[in-house]
């Protein structure tokens, strides 16, 4: 095939010089060009390459590698590779498939059009590398609270380099990211760092790989944390206002992980006294009946490997007969009438004061008003006396 080729080749170079400064159309046009497209696929897909001409006056063409093999001449395949086949064989078309394309199929094709001179048009095949489906590391066993956890993404054979997304439940947090090229193709890992507590227990933390090769379907992996924390005890009381006669639970609600199971009871530091009437079931202490002999100081207590928690609860059982309708609250209303009363009191006592004082001053002045006044017998006298003195001063001066 490959002599075939050759001698093809040199009966049209042959040509060329025989004829030279003749007529060309009679070897080939130089009007005809060879024209091609550049071709992007996915990595495991089909690539075909088309090559066509306008204008061809039975000239064959031929299509090669970036390694310059020939694969096709004409319909004539020259290279073994069961992956490459024939699509289109005509004077105007060449167009070929290879399946189940890999990244070193990645490079410069070029069609030839064997005109004097030979005529040649470049394709670039890109192949694109899928990634492979992430893997998060760093999870081999439950995380304790406080601890610093380091969790960590990885995928291989992306081209061009893959991007990684972290997400905390649908809450995205920011990872450090690491590329590192292995062949043709990359390795990209991204890492987070945590320090967990309660809240994180249950949290899923998800890996997102976006590429051009995945489309709209990007590749995902979940991880859910656990974490270990000492218990949490709270005691939830099942009525408000106990009374003799009563059904009454205590609700030990515990939490923690591992989870506290079971829990203990104890009455004022020690053993449950009525066992008949006190009765615990899982976390629940119930008294069936309550009585006066109830009161006291109930604790829960709960352990993990993590730590112990307790809490209590003082309990006091009430005489339903002591417990009446709520009514006005006499105390306070007589507490209110005794200081009306007594600022009334007071008020009349500063009031009579005050009168008195004024009273006393008024009193006084009309006193003093008549002793300097003279009564109307001595204004009687003291006139005659007056007239008879000036009788005496007229007389004398007469």
């Amino acid at each position: 095939m490959m002599l075939q080729q050759h001698l093809l080749f040199v009966l049209y170079s042959f040509c060329g010089i025989v004829i030279k400064g003749k007529d060309p159309v009679m070897c080939g046009s130089q009007a005809q060009f060879p024209i091609t497209q550049n071709v992007t696929v996915v990595e495991g897909s089909t690539a075909n390459m088309t090559c066509r001409v306008d204008y061809n006056d039975n000239t064959s063409l031929q299509w090669s590698n970036p390694a310059q093999q020939t694969l096709f001449f004409g319909d004539k395949k020259a290279l073994r590779d069961n992956r490459i086949e024939l699509v289109r064989a005509s004077w105007k078309e060449l167009t070929i498939s290879i399946n189940d394309v890999t990244l070193s199929d990645e490079g410069q094709y070029t069609c030839s059009l064997f005109t004097m001179p030979v005529k040649t048009s470049k394709a670039f095949l890109t192949v694109l590398g899928v990634p492979a489906k992430p893997e998060i590391t760093g999870l081999s066993r439950p995380a304790q609270e406080g601890e610093d956890v380091t969790l960590t993404c990885t995928t291989s054979g992306s081209k061009p380099a893959a991007d990684i997304r972290w997400f905390r439940n649908d809450k995205e947090v920011q990872g450090q990211k690491e590329i590192n090229a292995t062949g043709r193709s990359f390795t990209v890992r991204s890492t987070i760092h945590l320090k967990v507590d309660r809240t994180d227990d249950g949290a899923a933390y998800t890996c997102v790989v976006e590429h051009i090769a995945l489309g709209s379907l990007p590749h995902q992996v979940t991880e859910v944390l656990e974490v270990h924390y000492p218990p949490q005890v709270q005691i939830v009381r099942s009525v408000i206002v106990p009374q003799e006669g009563q059904y009454f639970k205590l609700e030990c609600v515990s939490k923690g992980n591992p989870l506290p199971e079971p829990v203990f009871w104890t009455k004022d530091g020690g053993e449950l006294p009525d066992v008949e009437r006190m009765i615990v079931e899982g976390r629940d202490l119930i008294i069936t009946t309550l009585n006066k002999t109830d009161n006291g100081t109930y604790r829960c207590e709960a352990s993990n490997h993590l730590g112990t928690n307790r809490d209590e609860f003082t309990l006091y059982v009430y005489d339903p007969n002591a417990l009446t309708q709520p009514g006005p609250d006499h105390a306070l209303i007589g507490g209110v009438v005794a200081v009306v009363v007594f600022i009334t009191l007071c008020f009349i006592i500063v009031l009579g004061r005050y009168l008195a004082r004024h009273k006393g001053t008024y009193l006084t002045n009309e006193a003093k008003g008549a002793e300097d006044a003279p009564d109307a017998d001595t204004a009687i006298i003291n006139a005659e006396g007056n007239h008879a003195h000036a009788e005496e001063k007229k007389e004398y001066f007469i």
